[in-house]
């Protein structure tokens, strides 16, 4: 039985599917691990997978191609001293865990299956796991160690069984996407956990973007008493290594090192980076387009592709019409002109004028309403998938939370996209962050630093230009009002009478019930919108699932 560990801990970015990169990702990691001494490493939850495979999990083909990664990687530690914990899919018989098994010398020495599986927010474990019995310790280099898995650690019982059958030090491997305050909560509950059980608990957690989700690592470790003796970095890979020496109260770390963690003005942003980021580098687009119309929204999509991909990998198109205002060409050169993008100017007056006319004996006279307005957004939606078709380029879209949320976006026009960074955030929150990244330049981010967004585009009232001297606010509330409604309506699910009280004077019952409607009868566009960043927990998407024929409606309050 020895009396120190060095245990080393993966903070990597896996791929969901891709088994040969993340076996090589990993691999290099052992390597690491090998060359700085240490004794364990643990990968993350499903680390050869990736975390979440979802229904490849229904494929046979998938599941034992998993499981023959798994014993690849396993017969690498051959030649080593070192243990190490993999996190995979294992099936036994014909059941099918989530699973970590322990190898040793070039074999699987012992395998755990995770008990406790998450069945709700963006989590369906129960969908394709069988829950496993309570886990016992495994013995490695003479100490018993508890291996929970990620939701096993919510529940006491199953870290209190470990701790009762032995365990001494608990190293626990994670997929946890990242959302608003979530690492508050991830200390809150491990400080809980050690506080019952005295010993140890070492969290890791993944890092990089997986579709919607984002994972932001910051790996850490918690020793009785509460003391916080590891805090890796967060939105970055790195293999962390720590020293731990057996003392008279139990095992402790020899080395604390507690890294800085990203501001919480910074985390949104680099959570909205990455996640494009990695969608792009996942999915094999190396370059970007989107409309530049001089208003926030494109604006802060630009700034944010540039920070994930460079400046020569993101194209901008203005798409003006009549209606554009000078101001706006002014402020979407000036932005293109700060962020250094390749900026085009491609009017589309001529085919919309061209597909009134045709379609005049069609609508006869009726007035003028929001049909002709829709015709411009579609029109642009159609030259910029032609350039992203073209040229090979992810479209990016660009609607905020706000508008997604009551249907101020018009489907098949600005809608058209592949990917869009800033759909979790509010419209306030894009002006905030606006802001923000003028006067800072984020951690592992590409674009220039100083002005990257011009001042008059955050000063402006916003406006969709599709009609003379329109603004936002000719049809919606103001946005810091909207956003306060759909704060309680869709972030907390707070009843009507709830919004309007919490509201205490500053908007009445109607304007509630306005929005609650806006709010019901835009799901079916929401339904076809691009895949976005989620940080909240109600994200529209993966985050909140509501049926697009609904028919109840909040009656609170009468």
């Amino acid at each position: 039985m020895t009396d120190r560990l060095r245990i080393a801990l993966a903070q990597l970015n896996p791929t969901v599917g891709a088994l040969a990169a993340n076996l090589e990702l990993g691999r290099k990691a052992l390597a690491d691990a090998v060359a700085a001494g240490a004794d364990i490493l643990l990968f993350s939850e499903l680390f050869l997978t990736g975390y979440f495979p979802e229904d490849l999990l229904d494929k046979p083909r998938f599941v034992a191609d998993a499981m023959d990664a798994a014993r690849q990687f396993a017969a690498t530690t051959a030649g080593t001293s070192i243990s190490m914990l993999l996190p995979t899919v294992w099936r036994d018989g014909q059941t099918l865990y989530n699973a970590v098994v322990l190898a040793e010398n070039g074999e699987i020495v012992a395998t755990r299956y995770k008990r406790e599986l998450p069945n709700d927010d963006v989590f369906f474990e129960k969908r394709y796991f069988a829950s496993g019995p309570l886990a016992e310790p495994m013995t490695i280099k003479g100490v018993s160690i508890g291996v929970p898995i990620c939701e096993d650690i919510w529940h006491q019982e199953v870290c209190g069984h470990l701790v009762d059958q032995g365990a001494r030090i608990l190293l626990c491997p994670n997929g946890s996407p990242y959302w608003r305050n979530k690492d508050a909560t991830r200390k809150k509950l491990v400080k809980a956990r050690v506080h019952e059980d005295n010993v140890p608990l070492l969290y890791l957690n993944q890092v990089g973007g997986q579709d919607e989700l984002v994972y932001d690592g910051a790996s850490f470790a918690v020793e009785p008493g509460g003391r916080l003796v590891i805090q890796a970095k967060s939105w970055e890979s790195e293999l962390i290594v720590s020293n731990w020496t057996r003392t008279e109260d139990g095992w402790r770390c020899a080395d604390p090192h507690v890294a800085d963690l990203t501001s919480v003005n910074e985390t949104p942003w680099r959570a909205c980076v990455l996640g494009l980021r990695d969608y792009c580098r996942k999915n094999g687009f190396k370059n970007v387009v989107l409309g530049l119309s001089g208003g926030i929204d494109s604006a802060v999509v630009a700034a944010m592709a540039v920070d994930a991909l460079g400046a020569e990998h993101v194209h901008c198109i203005m798409l003006p019409y009549r209606y554009t205002s000078e101001e706006s060409l002014v402020d979407a050169k000036g932005c293109a002109d700060y962020l250094g993008v390749r900026y085009d100017v491609v009017p589309i007056g001529g085919p919309v004028d061209k597909a009134l006319e045709e379609l005049q004996p069609v609508f006869g006279n009726r007035p003028m309403d929001l049909t002709e307005e829709n015709i411009q957004s579609r029109m642009r939606g159609v030259y910029l998938m032609a350039v992203s078709n073209k040229l090979g380029s992810l479209l990016l879209t660009t609607g905020n939370k706000s508008e997604m949320a009551v249907g101020y976006a018009t489907i098949y026009g600005d809608m058209n996209g592949g990917f869009n960074p800033i759909k979790d955030l509010l419209k306030m929150r894009v002006y905030e962050l606006a802001a923000w990244r003028n006067a800072n330049l984020p951690g592992d981010c590409h674009g220039p630093g100083g002005m990257v967004i011009p001042q008059a585009i955050i000063d402006k009232a916003p406006s969709a230009e599709l009609r003379p001297n329109q603004t936002d606010q000719d049809s919606l509330p103001p946005y810091p009002i909207l956003d306060e409604v759909l704060e309680g309506l869709v972030e907390h699910e707070l009843s009507v009478a709830e919004v309007v009280e919490r509201g205490a004077g500053r908007f009445d019952r109607a304007l509630v019930k306005r929005i609650e409607k806006l709010l019901y009868i835009a799901e079916y566009k929401r339904r076809q919108s691009a895949p976005g960043v989620k940080i909240s927990r109600k994200a529209f998407g993966l985050g909140r699932k509501y049926p697009i024929t609904n028919g109840y409606r909040d009656e609170s309050g009468l």
